[in-house]
Parts: C-alpha cells; structure tokens; sequence
C-alpha cells in the first residue's frame, strides 16, 4: 500500500465470485473508507467508483401512514362527509 496526499491506494485483481466479478477491500480500506452496508456504484469509462448509498430518511410506506393520520383530522368531519355525499 501506498499513501499519497491522505489518500491510500492499493493494486488488487478482479477475481471471479460465481457468474460475476468482484474484488476484495482489506479491512483497513474499508474502515478507512466510512462505508457503510449499502453503497452506489458510479461508472464511467475506465472507472468504477464506490461511494456511501443515499440514506433513506423514510419509507414510502411511513410517509404514507403518517400523512393518512394527519389528513384523517380534516377528512372525518361531518362538513366532509356532507360535501362528498352527492358522489356516493
């Protein structure tokens, strides 16, 4: 391993994992990294870069749940359910 200006670099070979291809990132890359379980692959000709997933704040799902919750507050009044009747 090499380090040049806070950065380590490192000579590796692509190996066969089943159908695909991968390499292996040594324990001390990897920590050095800050990677976590899940990252992005960005491409480019001649380059693969490998840099930390998007984090997810909420689900689809959870946003949907709590949006129905706020909503019921309107959506359950008599006011409403007076203006809709003529659609039923």
């Amino acid at each position: 391993m090499m380090c040049r200006y806070n950065v380590i670099t490192m000579i590796t070979t692509i190996i066969e994992i089943g159908n695909s291809r991968g390499i292996r990132i040594p324990k001390p890359i990897l920590s050095e990294s800050g990677l976590g379980e899940q990252v992005e692959l960005q491409v480019k000709k001649g380059e693969i870069r490998i840099i930390s997933a998007p984090i997810k704040s909420t689900s689809v799902v959870t946003t949907l749940l709590l949006s129905e919750k706020i909503l019921a507050a309107d959506w359950d009044r008599p006011e409403e359910d007076e203006a809709w009747a003529s659609l039923q």
